[in-house]
Parts: structure tokens; C-alpha cells; sequence
């Protein structure tokens, strides 16, 4: 067992590495310098390290979520956990609920994105944005890792899916939280054309935001994700890793998601969270306001 941490989260990668040793784990400690952005490779002996592990576990200041190196330790039969951003009340907070409602609830939304083609998302503060799915299939983070190959966030409690490159059109209004950012003073309006976010508006936030997309290129603005939070027991403080998964909201990302069923490779991977919103997948209200309806 491989954890993986940094000095911001020493404390808690620490603990989790005794944990694993009082279990009887070869465990296996290492801790890397801070990734500058979510979805930035860690070093290359560390991704050798994760590819030759059964179990990595990865508490870090950034996500390495999104990157070749978990992609090529999973597909090595490596079971990866990561945690970025993870403190000790969200971690006492959000691992403590029912998981396998966590799972019901992830496989029901899952499984009507699995069958739809298009998406619609809708909020009162102006979001209406629509884009395919077709031919895409659903991620279900449930947050139950017990197969070779299983992978996802810990806490955990989503069902996400990569939209179709291109597709997206329409407004986005981010007002929970922004990865890279944190918690939003004000919403942040994004507009979508052809599938890549082509003016994002905020104030000083926003102006945050396009200043750090702009070291990564265009792909860095594409519509990279579409998920659905189902953890009860999370809520939105300004940490991205708990904030996406909070029951009743929905978020998309800026990106990369080559690793679950896109096209896109950007060095960067930056989700925002939205609140209340309702869902339409084929014309189909599967979430009115926050309330999610689909059946579990």
C-alpha cells in the first residue's frame, strides 16, 4: 500500500500510513512538493511507484485525480483513493455516512445518464446549458473500492460523465465553490460555445480563474465534466474534493477527462459547484431545485 501525500496534508497521510501498517500493509509513505494546479502529474518515480502498488492512497493539496499516472496505476490493477484537499473535520465528516445509500443513489442517477443523449441544467440565477452525453457512459463514485482496477475520490458520492467535445452551449452560473478559487463571494458566470467556456465573468475571482486558465491553453476551458453529488453528509465549504459531492447539487469541470471517457489531455482539471439546480436528461426532470428524483 502507497500513500502519496504533501506537506499540507502530512498530518492526515501520516496517520493513514500507521493505519495501514497496524492493519499488516507493507505500507509504503512518500511524500511529494505540492502540485502548482488539480490535475497536474505527479513525478515520474512516483508514478512508477503507483503502477507497482496495490493500494495507493493520496491525500494531497492538489488532486492527482485526473492524470496519466492514476489512469496507468489502475489499469496496472492498482485500488486508488485519492483525497486532494481532504482536512480532518471533512474526513471525520463525510466518511461517516451510510455508503451504501451513497451507492444507491450514485447508480440511480448513473444509470439515466447512461441511457441519455442530451443534457439541460437550469437555475434561477440564470444557468441554461445544454450538451450531449451520447455515447458516453457514466463514473460512479461510490466511494466502494474492493476490485483491481476501482478508482475515484475519497470522501466520495457522484455520478459523472464526460460530455461530447463541442456540444456545450449556454450560461453557466457557478455560485457554490470553484476549484483553484475556493468558496465564491459572487457567482461566476461562464458562457459555453461549441463546447469550450468562452467568457467567464465574476469579478475578482473570475478574473482569477481566466488568469490561471490562460497558462494551459484552449483545452484547459473545455466542457470537460458533467456530475451529480450524493452524499448526504457533505455540504459546500470551499473544498472542492467535498463540495462536488453534496447531495442536491450539481457541478461541471474545466479540462481534462481523457481518463474517464473524453478526448481532452489539458494539465488541468478545475470543477465548479452549483447549487439548486434542476436537470433534464432527454427531456426527462431527474433533479427539480436541488431535489433529486430519480429513484434508488
Amino acid at each position: 500500500m502507497l500513500v502519496i501525500t504533501d506537506e499540507p496534508l502530512r498530518s492526515i497521510g501520516l496517520h493513514l500510513w500507521m493505519k495501514a501498517k497496524e492493519l499488516g500493509a507493507d505500507a509504503v509513505y512518500v511524500e511529494i512538493i505540492p502540485r502548482k494546479v488539480h490535475g497536474e502529474e505527479p513525478p515520474k518515480p512516483i508514478a512508477e511507484a503507483m503502477k507497482a502498488s496495490e493500494v495507493v492512497i493520496a491525500p494531497t493539496s492538489k488532486s492527482i485525480t485526473h492524470t496519466i499516472a492514476r489512469k496507468e496505476a489502475a489499469e496496472r490493477g492498482a485500488r486508488v483513493a485519492t483525497m486532494p484537499g481532504i482536512t480532518e473535520e471533512i474526513f471525520i465528516r463525510t466518511m461517516s455516512v451510510d455508503y451504501e445509500l451513497v451507492q444507491r443513489l450514485t447508480n440511480a442517477v448513473a444509470d439515466v445518464l447512461d441511457e441519455g443523449r442530451e443534457v439541460r441544467v437550469v437555475t434561477g440565477l440564470g444557468t441554461d446549458l445544454t450538451f450531449s452525453i451520447e455515447g458516453r457512459k457514466a463514473r460512479r463514485s461510490t466511494g466502494i473500492l474492493v476490485n483491481p482496477g476501482d478508482w475515484g475520490n475519497l470522501p466520495s458520492g457522484e455520478a459523472y460523465i464526460a460530455p461530447v467535445e463541442g456540444t456545450a452551449n449556454g450560461i453557466v452560473i457557478v455560485d457554490g465553490s470553484m476549484a483553484g478559487i475556493g468558496l465564491l463571494t459572487q457567482p461566476m458566470k461562464m458562457t459555453f460555445r461549441d463546447g469550450v467556456a468562452a467568457r467567464i465573468e465574476g469579478g475578482l475571482e473570475a478574473a482569477k480563474l481566466n488568469e490561471l486558465l490562460s497558462k494551459y491553453g484552449d483545452e484547459a476551458r473545455n466542457l470537460g465534466e458533467f456530475g451529480v453529488g450524493t452524499n448526504p453528509g457533505a455540504r459546500v465549504g470551499g473544498v472542492v474534493l467535498e463540495d462536488e459531492k453534496v447531495l442536491g447539487t450539481i457541478h461541471i469541470a474545466l479540462g481534462s477527462n481523457f481518463d474517464f471517457g473524453g478526448r481532452v489531455k489539458a494539465p488541468v482539471h478545475l470543477d465548479g459547484v452549483v447549487m439548486r439546480p434542476s436537470v433534464y436528461v432527454d427531456g426527462r426532470l431527474i433533479m427539480k431545485e436541488g431535489a433529486l428524483l430519480t429513484s434508488t
